[in-house]
């Protein structure tokens, strides 16, 4: 894949999504064409984006074409885990130095495939480019073509250099090297009626696992897991499945669309957060596909799950009810989350609308009700703001908020790619209430909030 500014400005413009590509004819959200800025683009550029995209599949190998800190500064950051092979834990680079930033990377980038290849034996290599690799011109189409006709392993291009714009547009173009690459390249053993894709979900701290046992119980088979814990044969047969389910995600809409154009796969968006989101996802999926038994199907893991799940969560809803909440994480996980929180008995006082759609802020708006705050930018200040305005008794965010939450001595709960627990599916909703009940009664709390010792006046001498 060739990445041209014709085809940037085709992600950019992404029909299904509402986020960067308004219906009323206005053109781009500003903040689809944001660009990273120089020495502060970790964590928020297209590079970073792709490996987020791809990483999860776990039978490959990911080979970084550019300066070690490059792969060193974003590898391992999400808690994608795998149920098998761990290669994708193994962090590749070329580690290009003055030398090959001069004369060129190219041999450097063919020896290190092939060494890949002679040692592990994956089976898919990816080949991510980096500012510095796309700014020498090093073609890593052709070589990664030559590459993999030398070794007869699938050596895929992914050309994200970090300056050409975010990381949403980075997960698309990793989302392209899929499309163009791997998927339909393999045909399935066998396929059935009730075949899927779930496209967006990176199986974070095993959330993936608390679900695929409820799509086996009705008779689903998820055929490619795009990407969380992904197999690189499984994808390259997800041509073939009969519905896509987009799971809190739309940075891959891209992939969605146009598998549906080319093979007439359609697709539903879905959230596997909260119990009216879990029971509304699998009631969707069959009637997608169509077939009244699924149905039946559906409706009877939906009781029996609704009975273990009412009795599993009866004691943590006395202990949780009431409690007030700030929220603040992005996309659409900020109004998923309230939803879960509203399952438990909690009141979400405020949540963010960073990188959320008009639709999900919608979707905010109606779940928080008009005492609702909705925050466009939030920093520690603004936090702390908000915190004290609605008495918060939590603030629910990413790890990089947990010291604004230590500053207003409440308690804190990382919510975003960093935790080690999942909160996905019926299961995933009892770890979350026993989460916010193990932080929010922690005998610590009522300790910090005592004055200390010194500032408690002392009885006078005369008394």
């Amino acid at each position: 894949m060739k990445l041209t500014q014709g085809k940037i400005n085709e992600l950019l413009s992404e029909s299904a999504c509402e986020h960067n590509h308004k219906k009323d004819g206005k053109g781009k959200n500003k903040s689809c064409t944001q660009v990273a800025q120089p020495g502060a683009a970790q964590g928020g550029c297209a590079f970073d984006g792709a490996m987020i995209a791809l990483v999860p599949i776990t039978d490959a190998a990911h080979l970084v074409h550019g300066p070690i800190a490059c792969a060193g500064n974003s590898w391992g950051s999400r808690g994608s885990l795998s149920s098998g092979p761990m290669l994708y834990k193994m962090g590749f680079t070329t580690d290009l130095t003055e030398n090959e930033i001069i004369f060129g990377g190219e041999k450097k980038l063919y020896k290190a495939i092939l060494e890949i290849k002679e040692r592990y034996n994956p089976a898919a290599i990816f080949v991510y480019s980096t500012c510095v690799t796309a700014l020498i011109g090093d073609d890593l189409n052709a070589v990664c073509q030559k590459a993999a006709e030398k070794t007869g392993v699938p050596v895929v291009p992914v050309n994200s250099p970090g300056f050409i714009g975010s990381k949403n547009l980075g997960n698309r173009v990793g989302g392209e090297a899929l499309l163009e690459y791997v998927v339909g390249t393999r045909e399935p053993e066998l396929t059935t009626p009730y075949d899927i894709n779930l496209i967006g979900e990176y199986n974070i701290a095993g959330e993936l696992w608390n679900v695929l046992p409820l799509f086996q119980k009705i008779g689903i088979r998820v055929l490619g897991q795009i990407t969380g814990d992904g197999r690189y044969q499984d994808i390259a047969c997800a041509h073939r499945a009969k519905l896509n389910v987009m799971i809190c995600s739309k940075a891959l809409i891209n992939m969605a669309r146009k598998m549906e154009e080319s093979y007439g796969i359609p697709y539903i968006e879905e959230s596997f957060y909260g119990v009216e989101d879990m029971n509304r996802c699998l009631r969707n999926i069959a009637a997608k596909i169509g077939d009244s038994v699924l149905q039946g199907r559906v409706e009877q893991l939906i009781a029996s799950e609704m009975e273990k799940l009412n009795e599993a969560l009866l004691p943590y809803r006395k202990r949780l009810k009431g409690k007030r909440v700030v929220l603040y994480t992005g996309g659409v996980k900020s109004w998923s989350i309230i939803s879960a929180a509203k399952d438990l008995g909690i009141e979400v006082c405020a949540t963010s609308t960073k990188k959320s759609t008009e639709e999900d802020k919608a979707r905010i708006k109606e779940l928080l009700g008009k005492d609702g705050i909705m925050l466009e930018k939030g920093n520690a200040q603004e936090l702390l703001r908000v915190i004290a305005q609605t008495k918060a008794d939590m603030l629910i965010a990413g790890g990089r908020n947990q010291y604004t939450a230590l500053k207003a001595r409440i308690p804190f709960l990382d919510i975003n790619q960093e935790r080690h627990h999942p909160y996905a599916g019926y299961e995933g909703l009892v770890e979350l209430a026993r989460e916010l009940d193990e932080a929010l009664h922690s005998p610590v709390w009522q300790q910090i909030r005592k004055p200390a010792p010194w500032e408690i006046e002392l009885p006078s001498v005369e008394d």
